[in-house]
């Protein structure tokens, strides 16, 4: 009920209103922010630029998702406008030839990995391997919503999340050994 008042009052550009949801949500979306930048000074701009667009747009924010998922959704957008912007491409991948394994579901890893390690690991892949897998495994979208976030087709999606895993799961035998000496 509370939030439901403020996003009403942020509507009627209240200004006070605007600041108490900006509190209470940019530090969430900051670190939302850093997953796909370097740089901390890009984060920031990154989130003040999706609370202007959110602000601008509040007409078109339905009560389905929380507000919070909306506004995570409008980061993520700008964080990858951002990556495009500054020309970090993806990498084109063949939809005519779906990539097929027997089990998407299987994440399997050596226990003794810590989810530092696996968030390393990730940084390090290239950008359609690393924005696919964080999509997918850090915020949790499906491949519909993956799909529409980037532009491809559900397939591609697919296609980028089974070989990011294999690339992921290369990059971590590193680690491996690490947890067995």
């Amino acid at each position: 009920m509370f939030q439901t008042n403020l996003i009403e009052a942020c509507k009627q550009n209240n200004r006070m209103a605007q600041m108490q949801l900006y509190n209470k949500y940019c530090d969430a979306m900051y670190t939302i922010a850093m997953r796909y930048v370097k740089y901390e000074e890009d984060a920031a701009d990154i989130v003040q630029e999706a609370f202007i667009s959110a602000f601008l747009k509040l007409d078109q924010y339905k009560e389905t998702v929380s507000f919070g998922a909306w506004l995570k959704k409008i980061v993520i957008n700008r964080s990858l406008d951002f990556l495009r912007k500054n020309k970090e491409k993806f990498e084109r991948l063949e939809e005519e030839i779906p990539y097929v394994v027997e089990n998407e579901e299987d994440w399997n890893i050596d226990v003794g990995i810590t989810i530092t390690q696996v968030k390393e690991a990730i940084s390090g892949l290239k950008g359609n391997y690393q924005y696919i897998l964080m999509l997918y495994l850090i915020e949790g979208y499906d491949h519909a919503e993956i799909s529409e976030i980037l532009g491809i087709s559900e397939v591609n999606s697919r296609t980028r999340l089974l070989r990011g895993k294999q690339k992921l799961i290369e990059a971590l035998k590193i680690y491996e050994h690490e947890t067995r000496s």
